[in-house]
């Protein structure tokens, strides 16, 4: 599995479309059980394998803010999977910097 997608419902139904597998998340409980069996955190929830797990976790930005302190630590760890955060249905989360933001920011070039 290279890629797998926490977010809304719709959102999720849309990535499986292209192949992509996700998990629908409407709440922090639904988002952490999932996290943490994706990251191979998870001892009350059968967690995958190390080779079973996607190299790319794509998280809405709400998901992310539910998630923030344990989307952190596994940031400062450096291990698979990468975390990347997407607008979620309703758009980008105003005040928050986006992808293309933050590399114009780290290069000083506007791409």
């Amino acid at each position: 599995m290279e890629y797998f997608v926490i977010g809304e419902r719709e959102l999720v139904l849309g990535f499986m479309l292209v192949g992509v597998k996700g998990q629908a998340a409407s709440n922090r409980q639904e988002a952490l059980e999932a996290f943490n069996r994706l990251t191979g955190q998870s001892s009350r929830i059968e967690s995958l394998s190390e080779q079973d797990r996607p190299k790319v976790l794509i998280l809405t930005e709400d998901v992310s803010d539910m998630l923030l302190k344990e989307v952190q630590e596994w940031q400062m760890k450096g291990k698979a999977p990468l975390i990347v955060e997407i607008p979620g249905l309703h758009g980008h989360i105003e005040g928050r910097k986006s992808l293309f933001d933050s590399i114009k920011e780290a290069v000083g070039v506007q791409i």
